[in-house]
């Protein structure tokens, strides 16, 4: 269970890649035993990773102090993304209750978003914080297609869509119309890109399987750039952003390291479909990683830039 794992492993397709890891570092699996896992968000002052199990309707908390891994929420309305508020504040995406949530510092759960103009969303996704406070979620509908990761169910809203909740105001708007999955989303470290995955090929045949990327003005409005990267081994899902602008995805065979200039660098080979990646540990420099059914980590010389 612990220790170096046959399969894993680093693949170098650019130079620059090397720079990213020490030679003597290896994939770890921290924690087996989901059905499948995402939404890994790390929580510094606890030295604790949460990630949910979606179908076991649970979320999961992993204790870098003890190595321990237990049940942080059961049942978890079949929780997908996670991500920290700039408070420290969990915020979840639910798909059963169709909403997004926060976590209280006192434990009691606030719902922030569960319609939009009276229509309920379809099943809440992935989902980050600006720096402005704003919290940018995507809403596909696989939670609502079956009942293994919620309830199946009727799209009211009629598409799937990104939108930006101002917790300030309460208001909730819808920033795209074109995506046919919105999925995994992440900014730059500056944060004038938005990068959002489409997994579209998961329900469409030769639907979009990439990622684009959409510019962020001074007002939040967006405007698309294209395609920043097509994935070459099953699909795009979670991802984040590190301190120098690079993307750590998901994908079929791992996780893809991609420059900010598009270029694929490299690959962490993991023997498992992975769904998400988060930065974590003291320096932001242990990426965390969901497979289907294992927690995996591995130390880099890439720090994440910003926590959760």
């Amino acid at each position: 269970m612990f220790g170096e794992i046959e399969g894993t492993g680093f693949e170098v397709l650019d130079p620059r890649f090397e720079n990213c890891f020490v030679g003597h570092a290896r994939v770890e699996r921290l924690w087996t035993g989901g059905r499948w896992l995402e939404g890994p968000a790390w929580f510094a002052a606890g030295r604790y990773l949460v990630f949910s199990d979606i179908p076991n309707n649970r979320m999961m908390r992993y204790d870098e102090t003890s190595g321990h891994t237990s049940v942080f929420r059961s049942p978890s309305n079949n929780c997908n993304g996670n991500t920290v508020d700039n408070q420290g504040r969990l915020i979840t995406c639910e798909h059963l209750t169709r909403r997004i949530t926060r976590t209280e510092f006192d434990g009691k759960i606030s719902v922030l978003v569960n319609r939009i103009a009276g229509r309920r969303l379809n099943s809440p996704n992935d989902v980050t914080v600006k720096s402005d406070g704003t919290i940018w979620f995507t809403d596909p509908s696989y939670g609502i297609l079956h009942d293994y990761e919620g309830d199946y169910g009727e799209e009211e809203i009629g598409g799937c869509h990104v939108y930006r909740h101002d917790p300030a105001t309460g208001t909730t708007e819808q920033m795209t119309s074109d995506f046919v999955k919105p999925n995994g989303l992440a900014f730059s470290p500056d944060e004038t890109m938005l990068y959002v995955a489409d997994t579209g090929a998961s329900h469409l045949s030769g639907g979009p399987r990439h990622i684009r990327k959409l510019a962020v003005s001074g007002d939040g409005a967006l405007s698309d750039l294209g395609v920043f990267a097509e994935c070459t081994a099953g699909m795009f899902d979670g991802f984040r952003v590190d301190r120098k602008g690079r993307i750590w995805t998901s994908a079929a065979d791992g996780v893809h390291c991609y420059d900010p200039d598009g270029t694929l660098l490299g690959k962490i080979h993991i023997p498992e479909l992975v769904s998400n990646v988060a930065f974590g540990g003291d320096k932001l420099n242990r990426l965390f990683i969901t497979g289907t059914t294992s927690l995996y980590a591995v130390y880099l010389t890439a720090n994440g830039s910003r926590p959760g």
